[in-house]
């Protein structure tokens, strides 16, 4: 989707909704806390030199940082009008939802998981939901129902409560939220593919550019040096890496900033080295990927 003029603070929730119309992805809390805004985000990492997903919060998404990146909304899953995708079956099925205001989120987190890894671990999926709120089901159904992706052998779910049968009298009452043999099967293959023009974009050199809005100007420096000097320019700016502080302060504490410096395409911010005493990471680097660097280097180390 190519823009002509847009206005780079503004959240990427806001811009699906009430620009593009796209209202599967609801807005409940607005700080990125209940998950209802949930969409996969999907790019070529210059940094790791392959493509990435990764589920992020849309409410606290600013526009200006999508640069490059494909965006998969619930609307890009299936619907009853074509066809489901078994993430939506499988919740559905096992009673997964009652309003069903927090589901597309949950769909979206569960869907960036298994675009990593096809057969998670129950562990993995809980991890995947941390940031997911349902305020009527207490959640076992859409464990129940996520589970079934699981790796048999590895799955909590092949010896529990749901496949224990009650006996009561002459009656067997079955205690089972789902019959496994109705699910659709999950075929990694049949996913959608990252667009292969944004692959070419993403394996040539970066380079700097600048949104301006009608309130707000984003810039994007390509090295260090480049955003120490737009800093120095520009001294009342805001660094704009994880978003976070940026929705937060322009929510609840009025604090709007007439220029945003990303540092997305700074290398040096990007890296992580090992160095004699340790390891060096840099400001920019996300924690899920340090925490996948440590564990690739501990790996590595002698007597772990």
């Amino acid at each position: 989707y190519c823009l002509a003029q847009i206005e780079p603070e503004k959240s990427l929730l806001r811009f699906l909704r009430d620009d593009l119309h796209l209202t599967g992805s609801k807005l409940s809390c607005g700080e990125g806390a209940c998950g209802a805004c949930t969409v996969m985000v999907s790019k070529f990492d210059r940094f790791q030199q392959k493509i990435i997903h990764y589920a992020a919060n849309a409410c606290l998404m600013p526009v200006g940082s999508l640069d490059g990146v494909s965006i998969t909304t619930i609307e890009g899953l299936g619907s009853t009008e074509t066809k489901l995708h078994p993430i939506q079956e499988r919740i559905a099925k096992v009673h997964g939802t009652q309003c069903g205001f927090c589901t597309p989120g949950f769909v979206m987190s569960m869907y960036a998981l298994l675009r990593n890894n096809p057969q998670p671990t129950p562990e993995e999926i809980e991890i995947a939901f941390s940031g997911n709120l349902c305020r009527c089901t207490g959640y076992r159904p859409i464990l129940e129902g996520c589970r079934t992706f699981c790796n048999k052998e590895n799955c909590c779910s092949k010896v529990n409560l749901d496949e224990v049968n009650i006996q009561l009298d002459k009656d067997v009452i079955s205690t089972e939220l789902y019959d496994r043999s109705e699910f659709t099967s999950y075929d990694p293959s049949q996913e959608l593919i990252f667009p292969p023009e944004l692959l070419i974009l993403g394996k040539k050199s970066p380079s700097r550019f600048t949104i301006s809005g009608s309130k707000v100007t984003w810039i994007s420096p390509i090295s260090f040096d480049e955003l120490i000097s737009t800093k120095q320019h520009y001294p009342d700016s805001k660094l704009v890496t994880g978003h976070l502080e940026i929705g937060i302060n322009t929510k609840y504490n009025g604090i709007s900033n007439s220029v945003l410096i990303s540092t997305a395409n700074v290398k040096e911010l990007h890296n992580i080295t090992e160095i004699t005493d340790g390891v060096s990471v840099g400001a920019a680097v996300s924690i899920a990927r340090l925490k996948q660097e440590l564990e690739t280097i501990i790996q590595r180390l002698p007597g772990k």
